[in-house]
Parts: structure tokens; sequence; C-alpha cells
């Protein structure tokens, strides 16, 4: 079985690509961007043509926080619909038997009925912050099941919710909300800050899932013929931002006095997925908050020089 992976440098790519070492995968494609303009359609038809892999996992994209989704929309939905047209039109039109491609539960309405069941899919309004993200990720899915209808492909996309772990991105305005957390609790217990300051009013509700878990799922669904084109990927659990600030000061031991940014956007209130499909197939998340955390924070230290 040849895969190509693309996008293996990226949190949930290097996550897949460690996994698929593990399992004993031994066929694994990837190529640094630099050698592969995945925004250039002759170059991704040219290259999967020629490695003629039979998988193609796609963990390319350009991702970011609210802030950066916010100030660089045009970015993000030209770039976003520009890989994944090329590399799923050229998987297709060189034969690749399964395609995995991955999205984020931002593709979900900003009012959707909780869990978010993937039905819920286009059922109303996106939250406006990421929209263009979501509306590239949304074509993505879109793209993915038309092909299986009209084509009979074997095309599967899996929706994680907000993932985290080793080799995130903690950039202090394009990061995610848990990472930047990280970032905040471990500056506070280096500098003896007295302040944490946390962005927005510490009230929404999120659900993370460890990016291992994801990894494995990508494997997981790999090797699954299934009815869906869609799938959820996650916990299938919540608690509030402040909830998880609260946890970060226990785990770092911090002495500090919380200070909520309420000028800050707080963006969707509550968005929690419902994994019942996903365990209908047998796949649960495995990873608990605490695990995963002490994995991810000791990868953070190790390397945080990359992390300025």
């Amino acid at each position: 079985m040849k895969i190509f992976l693309a996008g293996h440098k990226g949190l949930v790519g290097s996550a897949i690509l460690r996994k698929l070492i593990e399992k004993k995968y031994t066929d694994i494609i990837t190529i640094d961007k630099k050698k592969l303009n995945l925004l250039n359609q002759k170059e991704v038809f040219n290259f999967i043509r020629k490695k003629k892999p039979n998988i193609v996992i796609i963990a390319a994209a350009k991702v970011g926080g609210v802030h950066h989704n916010n100030t660089h929309g045009a970015d993000f939905i030209y770039e976003n619909l520009q890989i994944q047209n090329n590399l799923i039109h050229s998987s297709f039109k060189n034969n690749v038997k399964k395609i995995i491609f991955l999205g984020s539960s931002c593709i979900y309405p900003k009012k959707s009925k909780q869990p978010i069941k993937e039905k819920y899919l286009l059922t109303g309004k996106l939250e406006e912050t990421n929209e263009p993200y979501a509306i590239a990720k949304i074509a993505g899915v879109k793209m993915c099941d038309a092909y299986n209808r009209q084509y009979k492909t074997n095309y599967l996309c899996l929706m994680p919710a907000n993932t985290y772990g080793p080799n995130d991105n903690y950039h202090s305005l394009n990061s995610h909300f848990f990472p930047a957390l990280i970032k905040k609790a471990h500056e506070c217990k280096i500098k003896n800050k007295k302040f944490f300051n946390v962005w927005g009013s510490g009230k929404p509700l999120r659900e993370l899932v460890f990016v291992d878990d994801v990894a494995d799922a990508c494997v997981f669904f790999m090797n699954k013929k299934t009815k869906e084109t869609l799938i959820n990927i996650g916990t299938g659990k919540d608690m509030r931002i402040k909830d998880y600030v609260n946890f970060l000061i226990k785990k770092l031991n911090l002495n500090v006095k919380i200070k909520y940014e309420t000028s800050k956007p707080d963006g969707v209130y509550k968005k929690v997925l419902d994994v019942g499909v996903a365990k209908k197939y047998g796949w649960r998340a495995k990873t608990s908050l605490d695990q995963g955390f002490n994995v991810t924070y000791d990868e953070f230290k190790k390397n945080k020089k990359n992390h300025e």
C-alpha cells in the first residue's frame, strides 16, 4: 500500500506520519512544500501521476486562530480551495483508490444544535471569524461527496474537534485557543507573572482532541469502507475555556489571577461533536486531557525556541 501524505510537517500531518510508521507502513510518500507547490495544479497532477499512490491523505492546509482567520480571509479561502481541488482532482484523474480529507469542526453552523451531528452541515450561518476557511473546507467535503456519488470513489472526510499536541503552532496571534493558553501559562510560570490574561469571557465551551487520536482515526478509517463521506472525530466532551485555564494553572502550579479580556471575541459559544458515527465503526478517542497535555508540554519546553 503506497500512501501519499500531504502536509506531513504540520500538527496533524506529523502525527499521522508517526502513526503510519508505528503501524509498520513502509511505503509512505512525503515531500517538502518547497519542492512541490500544492497551489500549482500541473505540479500536483504530475507528482501523483509519477508516484502512483493507492491512498492520498490530505493534511495540508492553511490554518490559524481567530485573529489570523479574521484578518487573512482571502488567503484562507484561496489557498485551501486550491490545495484541496488540486489534490482531490489529481488523485481522481490518476485512479487513486482512497482519499482521507481532513477538515475542522468549524465547518458547522455557528448556532448548530448540540452535540453536532454530521447531518447538521449547511443548516445555518457560519461563525463569521473563520467563514472563509470553513467555506473552503465545506467545498472539499462536498467535492468528495460528489465524486463518490458520480464516480463511486471511496473518498472520506474526517472533521476533528479542536486539535492539540506536539508540533502545534504557538504564535501569539495565529494559534488556536489551547496552545495560546499553554504558552501564556508557561510565561506566567517562568516570569512569575501575577495575571493570566485570557481572550474573551472564558465562558465558551470547547472540545479538545489529542492529535495522536486524530492520527489514529486516519489510519483506522483508511482501512474501512464507509457509507458516509463525512465523519466527526473527537471525544464528544467539552469544557469552558475558563476550566482549561484552571486546569493549566493547577498543572503548572501557578499563583496568578485570571484577567479576562472581554473586548476580544469569544467565537462560537458551544461546539461539541456528536461522535456516534465514528463509534459505530469501532473508533473512539483514547487519550485523556491530562495525558495529552503532559506530552504536549514536554515537547513545547523542549522546542520552545521554535515556538516563539
